[in-house]
């Protein structure tokens, strides 16, 4: 059990003697049976999205407690994605989904999401660590996101034009381990206080109007070219990632 205790900007502020407990413990990846007890392949809705790179499970590896996406540049085009805005798939590339979905309620008015990542940030290369609605879209939020530059994207969607967007410089993201962090708290019947960390150090509030009760996927994706830049890398790219953990406080 972890403390009772909400760590924002500025203060550890006690959770109404509530209980902090692990939702998807940071060992999910220690063991291939961990995985497939909290992680499915791919993206919730299939292998495209809006970049150049298709899903594929044998670009996911599983090693001494490691989650590796791996991005292969393909010698031809594999037509187009089946997403939004529809690009040329030039890669093939990794994605995991928690299969546990994040709902903030009164419930459960609060979340960690963290963990501890390498991620490349080259022209042509789009990890992302991020969160997004089941239903429809957005909501959105993105815990980690690099788009081309050792620059990362905390970005909350609240609609496609109403976004709060932070941009944080992050030293070597591709060979140092940083952890991304996020704390989701209900302040309100319909809306949610997103506090974003790197290395803990907190960076920005932004906040979630309308969040409350809205159920988001948790998804760690390399995609590639799209919104980070092209042409991307002619070979191929890694994407690492480990301890991730999803805690919330629950009654």
């Amino acid at each position: 059990m972890f403390s009772k205790l909400l760590l924002s900007a500025f203060a550890l502020i006690p959770i109404a003697s509530a209980a902090f407990v692990d939702y998807v413990p940071a060992s999910s990846l220690s063991s291939q049976q961990s995985f497939n007890q909290y992680w499915n392949n791919l993206y919730p809705w299939g292998s495209d999205h809006n970049g150049a790179a298709r899903m594929n499970a044998a670009n996911i590896n599983l090693s001494g407690g490691t989650l590796t996406l791996r991005a292969d540049r393909l010698s031809q085009s594999d037509g187009q994605s089946g997403a939004n805005p529809h690009p040329t798939i030039w890669y093939r590339s990794g994605a995991v989904h928690c299969k546990k979905q994040i709902v903030v309620t009164t419930q459960y008015p609060n979340y960690e999401i963290r963990g501890e990542f390498q991620a490349p940030s080259g022209k042509g290369t789009w990890p992302a660590f991020w969160l997004t609605a089941v239903v429809g879209w957005p909501p959105e939020i993105d815990i980690l996101e690099f788009k081309g530059s050792a620059t990362n994207w905390f970005n909350t969607f609240r609609s496609s034009s109403d976004v709060s967007s932070t941009q944080v410089s992050v030293s070597n993201p591709q060979n140092t381990w940083h952890t991304y962090r996020i704390w989701m708290t209900k302040v309100s019947d319909t809306d949610v206080d997103v506090h974003y960390y790197i290395d803990g150090v907190w960076k920005v509030k932004h906040t979630g109007k309308g969040f409350v009760g809205k159920a988001f996927w948790l998804i760690m994706n390399l995609q590639m070219e799209g919104s980070s830049g092209s042409p991307g890398p002619s070979g191929s790219t890694y994407y690492r990632g480990r301890n991730i953990y999803v805690g919330r406080s629950e009654p």
